[in-house]
Protein backbone atom coordinates (compact mmCIF):
# COMPACT_ATOMS: atom_id res chain seq x y z
CA UNK A 1 0.00 0.00 0.00
CA UNK A 2 1.26 3.67 -1.03
CA UNK A 3 2.08 5.85 1.63
CA UNK A 4 -1.07 8.04 0.65
CA UNK A 5 -3.57 5.26 0.65
CA UNK A 6 -1.92 4.23 4.67
CA UNK A 7 -2.94 8.25 4.97
CA UNK A 8 -6.29 8.10 3.48
CA UNK A 9 -7.10 4.82 5.30
CA UNK A 10 -5.85 6.14 9.09
CA UNK A 11 -7.73 9.12 8.27
CA UNK A 12 -10.97 7.54 7.76
CA UNK A 13 -10.82 5.35 10.61
CA UNK A 14 -10.17 8.15 12.46
CA UNK A 15 -13.22 10.19 11.16
CA UNK A 16 -15.24 6.83 12.01
CA UNK A 17 -14.35 6.72 15.16
CA UNK A 18 -14.69 10.09 16.09
CA UNK A 19 -18.23 10.02 14.38
CA UNK A 20 -19.35 6.86 16.55
CA UNK A 21 -17.60 8.96 19.56
CA UNK A 22 -20.33 12.08 18.81
CA UNK A 23 -22.98 9.66 18.15
CA UNK A 24 -22.34 8.39 21.80
CA UNK A 25 -21.80 11.53 23.39
CA UNK A 26 -24.83 12.99 21.62
CA UNK A 27 -27.24 10.67 23.25
CA UNK A 28 -25.96 11.33 26.73
CA UNK A 29 -28.41 11.05 29.72
CA UNK A 30 -28.17 14.10 31.70
CA UNK A 31 -27.05 16.54 28.52
CA UNK A 32 -29.30 18.31 26.21
CA UNK A 33 -30.99 16.74 23.80
CA UNK A 34 -29.98 16.13 19.94
CA UNK A 35 -31.74 18.62 18.10
CA UNK A 36 -33.83 17.28 14.89
CA UNK A 37 -37.27 18.14 12.50
CA UNK A 38 -39.11 15.37 11.41
CA UNK A 39 -42.47 15.74 8.95
CA UNK A 40 -45.45 15.35 10.94
CA UNK A 41 -48.41 13.28 10.30
CA UNK A 42 -49.90 16.07 9.23
CA UNK A 43 -47.38 16.73 6.48
CA UNK A 44 -46.13 19.56 8.37
CA UNK A 45 -42.13 19.85 10.01
CA UNK A 46 -41.82 19.40 13.28
CA UNK A 47 -38.23 19.72 15.00
CA UNK A 48 -37.96 19.45 18.64
CA UNK A 49 -36.89 23.49 19.33
CA UNK A 50 -40.37 24.34 18.96
CA UNK A 51 -41.24 22.40 22.33
CA UNK A 52 -38.70 24.14 23.79
CA UNK A 53 -39.57 24.91 27.65
CA UNK A 54 -42.17 21.74 27.64
CA UNK A 55 -41.18 18.43 29.04
CA UNK A 56 -40.94 15.81 25.83
CA UNK A 57 -41.31 12.34 25.43
CA UNK A 58 -40.18 10.68 21.74
CA UNK A 59 -41.37 7.02 21.78
CA UNK A 60 -40.31 5.01 18.66
CA UNK A 61 -42.86 2.77 17.51
CA UNK A 62 -43.89 -0.07 14.88
CA UNK A 63 -47.27 -1.08 15.16
CA UNK A 64 -46.64 -4.30 13.49
CA UNK A 65 -44.23 -5.01 16.38
CA UNK A 66 -45.77 -7.23 19.07
CA UNK A 67 -44.54 -5.32 22.06
CA UNK A 68 -45.77 -2.39 20.51
CA UNK A 69 -49.12 -3.60 20.21
CA UNK A 70 -48.57 -5.09 23.64
CA UNK A 71 -48.79 -1.46 24.63
CA UNK A 72 -51.52 -0.61 22.16
CA UNK A 73 -53.92 -2.38 24.14
CA UNK A 74 -54.48 0.37 25.89
CA UNK A 75 -51.40 1.47 28.03
CA UNK A 76 -50.09 3.81 25.35
CA UNK A 77 -52.78 5.38 24.99
CA UNK A 78 -53.72 5.86 28.64
CA UNK A 79 -49.97 7.47 29.21
CA UNK A 80 -50.28 9.70 26.29
CA UNK A 81 -53.71 11.14 26.78
CA UNK A 82 -52.65 11.74 31.11
CA UNK A 83 -49.67 13.77 30.21
CA UNK A 84 -50.57 15.88 27.45
CA UNK A 85 -53.16 16.81 29.65
CA UNK A 86 -50.78 17.58 31.61
CA UNK A 87 -48.93 19.92 28.99
CA UNK A 88 -46.28 17.11 28.32
CA UNK A 89 -45.23 17.12 24.56
CA UNK A 90 -45.78 13.21 23.47
CA UNK A 91 -43.90 12.70 20.07
CA UNK A 92 -44.48 9.05 18.28
CA UNK A 93 -41.14 8.49 15.77
CA UNK A 94 -41.42 5.85 12.81
CA UNK A 95 -37.75 5.26 12.00
CA UNK A 96 -39.23 2.01 9.75
CA UNK A 97 -37.26 2.49 6.15
CA UNK A 98 -39.83 2.48 3.53
CA UNK A 99 -40.79 -1.34 2.17
CA UNK A 100 -39.80 -2.31 5.73
CA UNK A 101 -42.05 -4.10 8.72
CA UNK A 102 -44.02 -0.57 10.08
CA UNK A 103 -43.32 1.65 7.37
CA UNK A 104 -45.78 4.55 7.19
CA UNK A 105 -46.65 7.84 5.29
CA UNK A 106 -48.82 10.48 6.74
CA UNK A 107 -51.85 9.20 5.72
CA UNK A 108 -50.70 5.88 7.26
CA UNK A 109 -49.62 7.21 10.57
CA UNK A 110 -52.70 8.88 11.12
CA UNK A 111 -55.25 6.37 10.20
CA UNK A 112 -53.21 4.41 12.87
CA UNK A 113 -53.92 7.10 15.42
CA UNK A 114 -57.32 6.90 14.80
CA UNK A 115 -57.79 3.12 14.64
CA UNK A 116 -56.15 3.10 18.16
CA UNK A 117 -57.61 6.10 19.44
CA UNK A 118 -54.06 7.33 20.31
CA UNK A 119 -52.99 10.57 21.69
CA UNK A 120 -49.59 11.27 20.36
CA UNK A 121 -49.18 15.12 20.01
CA UNK A 122 -47.35 14.22 16.76
CA UNK A 123 -46.61 11.51 14.99
CA UNK A 124 -43.09 11.93 13.00
CA UNK A 125 -41.79 10.19 9.56
CA UNK A 126 -38.04 8.76 9.64
CA UNK A 127 -38.14 6.94 7.25
CA UNK A 128 -34.07 7.65 6.35
CA UNK A 129 -33.47 6.47 9.97
CA UNK A 130 -31.31 9.72 10.73
CA UNK A 131 -32.96 10.32 14.29
CA UNK A 132 -33.41 7.02 14.98
CA UNK A 133 -29.81 6.64 14.72
CA UNK A 134 -28.81 9.81 16.25
CA UNK A 135 -30.83 8.69 19.18
CA UNK A 136 -29.12 5.50 19.19
CA UNK A 137 -33.11 4.09 19.15
CA UNK A 138 -32.82 0.14 18.96
CA UNK A 139 -36.06 -0.98 19.79
CA UNK A 140 -39.68 -0.65 19.50
CA UNK A 141 -40.95 0.66 21.62
CA UNK A 142 -37.87 3.04 22.84
CA UNK A 143 -38.69 5.92 25.06
CA UNK A 144 -36.43 8.96 25.83
CA UNK A 145 -37.94 11.82 27.61
CA UNK A 146 -36.54 15.88 27.33
CA UNK A 147 -37.41 18.12 29.94
CA UNK A 148 -38.27 21.49 29.93
CA UNK A 149 -34.37 22.98 29.90
CA UNK A 150 -34.08 20.43 26.87
CA UNK A 151 -31.91 18.12 29.04
CA UNK A 152 -32.21 14.63 28.07
CA UNK A 153 -32.88 13.22 31.68
CA UNK A 154 -34.42 9.27 30.58
CA UNK A 155 -33.83 7.05 28.18
CA UNK A 156 -34.69 3.03 27.55
CA UNK A 157 -37.37 0.83 28.58
CA UNK A 158 -41.34 2.13 29.08
CA UNK A 159 -41.39 -0.08 32.19
CA UNK A 160 -39.79 -3.48 33.44
CA UNK A 161 -41.38 -6.67 31.68
CA UNK A 162 -40.08 -7.24 28.65
CA UNK A 163 -42.89 -9.41 26.85
CA UNK A 164 -45.30 -8.64 24.29
CA UNK A 165 -48.48 -10.13 26.72
CA UNK A 166 -50.49 -6.93 27.80
CA UNK A 167 -50.99 -8.67 30.94
CA UNK A 168 -47.48 -8.01 32.36
CA UNK A 169 -48.56 -4.29 32.21
CA UNK A 170 -50.14 -4.61 35.63
CA UNK A 171 -47.48 -5.73 37.64
CA UNK A 172 -44.59 -3.70 35.67
CA UNK A 173 -42.57 -1.03 36.96
CA UNK A 174 -43.44 1.64 34.95
CA UNK A 175 -40.45 3.42 34.26
CA UNK A 176 -41.70 5.96 31.81
CA UNK A 177 -44.84 7.32 34.34
CA UNK A 178 -42.95 7.12 37.44
CA UNK A 179 -40.10 9.49 35.78
CA UNK A 180 -42.93 11.67 34.27
CA UNK A 181 -44.57 12.47 37.44
CA UNK A 182 -40.83 13.00 39.04
CA UNK A 183 -40.62 15.71 36.64
CA UNK A 184 -43.99 17.31 36.82
CA UNK A 185 -43.85 17.34 40.63
CA UNK A 186 -40.29 19.16 40.12
CA UNK A 187 -38.22 16.17 41.31
CA UNK A 188 -34.93 14.83 39.73
CA UNK A 189 -35.71 11.22 37.78
CA UNK A 190 -34.39 8.45 39.93
CA UNK A 191 -34.82 5.68 37.54
CA UNK A 192 -32.95 7.83 34.45
CA UNK A 193 -31.36 4.69 32.24
CA UNK A 194 -33.22 1.55 31.82
CA UNK A 195 -32.68 -1.17 29.10
CA UNK A 196 -35.00 -0.90 26.23
CA UNK A 197 -36.86 -4.06 24.92
CA UNK A 198 -38.81 -5.11 21.86
CA UNK A 199 -38.71 -5.56 17.78
CA UNK A 200 -35.75 -3.81 16.10
CA UNK A 201 -36.04 -1.11 14.79
CA UNK A 202 -36.27 -1.37 10.84
CA UNK A 203 -33.59 1.07 9.53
Amino acid sequence: MSLLKRIAATTAASLFILTAEVAIASVKVGETAPAFSLTGEDGKPHSLADYKGKTVVLEWTNAECPFVKKHYVGNMQSLQKTYTGKDVVWLSINSSAPGKQGAVDAAGASAIVKEKGAAPTHVLLDGSGEVGRLYQAKTTPHMFIVDKGGKLVYAGGIDSEASADPADVATATPYVKNALDELIAGKPVTTAVTKPYGCSIKY
